[in-house]
């Protein structure tokens, strides 16, 4: 960690961003799930989505007028086990949360429960929403299509989002197993942290519109907002390493993020109408699979754990010290950061400042 990195402690964070929230806005409540939301992706180490999106993706679009602080939430159709909502632009954790409790519940009353949402905003990360089930005993599944990022496979134009699709299955050990990740090969997020700490991107992430690779983090941003440059799907650019293989897991999650709830699609998401901006409209799913309709669950979570621990035990290559499983960095960096805080480097202080001063929350003293 570098020494002009400071590190500020869970509840702090939590509560100042809590408090941005509300200098915006935002209902307190509402305002205490997305600082939640947040929270929990710096506590796992997932710095692209956590205090570092604050003030570029919720802060700044407030005040921009392309994201409303105020969330009117509208179930246009509701089944048994089904519902679709209309999140009318409103804070995107906000109606993930409403969402995902709605598919758990329903999925406590007849096993399975699936909710699909359409014009909310970006909603942190999706692993929350999946561990809202494991928490539960339950599989957790959600999506969430956004601006256009990913090039399909042999294209170079960015039409697809980083769509990230996500399971999360509980598990004996002390944490789930939660797959969280972008179909993109990286994500905007990412990128954006190199541009912070400036640091050169590795080739293969970013596309030209020649199909050449871009390494400068600060360009490769400019040209994916102008549409003249694109990510690479996960697997890689072209069919050699696969990359049609996320190309079409984030053509699923486009498809479940739109055609379900008659929601905006592809360059639908732009955030950009006449040259003006306008909210992104964007689409989630969330889905809950109660277990006990299935099998005990405690029989459930130990031959799951069997199966992460006897994935972990296999033969590792050489040179390397240990095999994990998915949710399992996470966790262990939870462990490290509950001591030590989340990190924050020179310029994300800079916007703290900024927005600690514009709102006029004197409160809060920090370490640099």
């Amino acid at each position: 960690m570098s020494e002009k990195t400071v590190s500020v402690g869970f509840d702090v964070m939590e509560r100042f961003m809590k408090d941005v929230f509300i200098g915006c806005g935002v209902p307190e409540a509402d305002a205490s799930i997305c600082a939640n939301v947040l929270i929990e992706a710096d506590k796992r180490g997932i710095d692209s989505h956590g205090i570092n999106r604050l003030k570029p993706i919720y802060y700044d679009r407030i005040r921009d007028g392309i994201l409303y602080p105020v969330t009117n939430m509208e179930i246009v159709r509701e089944g048994p086990t089904t519902a679709v909502i209309d999140g009318h632009d409103g804070m995107g954790h906000v109606i993930g949360h409403k969402a995902m409790s709605m598919a758990i519940d329903k999925a406590r009353k007849l096993g399975m429960g699936m909710v699909a949402v359409r014009n909310s905003s970006h909603y942190g990360i999706a692993g929350y929403y999946a561990t809202m089930a494991t928490d539960l005993d339950m599989i957790g599944f959600t999506g969430t299509n956004a601006r256009p990022s990913i090039a399909p496979t042999f294209g170079v134009e960015n039409m697809l989002g980083t769509n990230p699709l996500v399971f999360g299955m509980p598990t004996d050990e002390g944490f789930p197993f939660v797959i969280d990740c972008a179909t993109s090969i990286t994500q905007r997020g990412k990128i954006e942290l190199y541009e912070k700490v400036g640091k050169t991107m590795p080739a293969g992430w970013v596309i030209d519109e020649n199909g050449d690779t871009e390494t400068d983090a600060s360009l490769a941003l400019k040209d994916l907002v102008k549409g003249t440059a694109a990510l690479a799907p996960l697997g890689g650019i072209g069919e050699e390493l696969a990359g049609y293989k996320g190309y079409g897991y984030a053509t699923v999650v486009e498809i479940l993020s739109a055609a379900l709830q008659g929601g905006a699609f592809l360059k639908m998401l732009t955030g950009m109408e006449n040259g003006k901006k306008i909210p992104y409209h964007l689409g989630h799913f969330f889905m809950a699979v109660d277990i006990a309709a299935f099998t005990d669950p405690a029989e459930f979570r130990k031959t799951t754990g069997d199966i992460l621990r006897e994935l972990r035990a296999s033969k590792k290559a050489a040179g390397q010290e240990r095999i994990f499983t998915a949710g399992e960095k996470e966790h262990l960096t939870y462990l490290a950061r509950k001591e030590t805080g989340v990190p924050l480097n020179q310029e994300l202080q800079k916007e703290i400042i900024t927005m600690r001063d514009e709102l006029g929350l004197s409160q809060y003293r920090f370490p640099f």
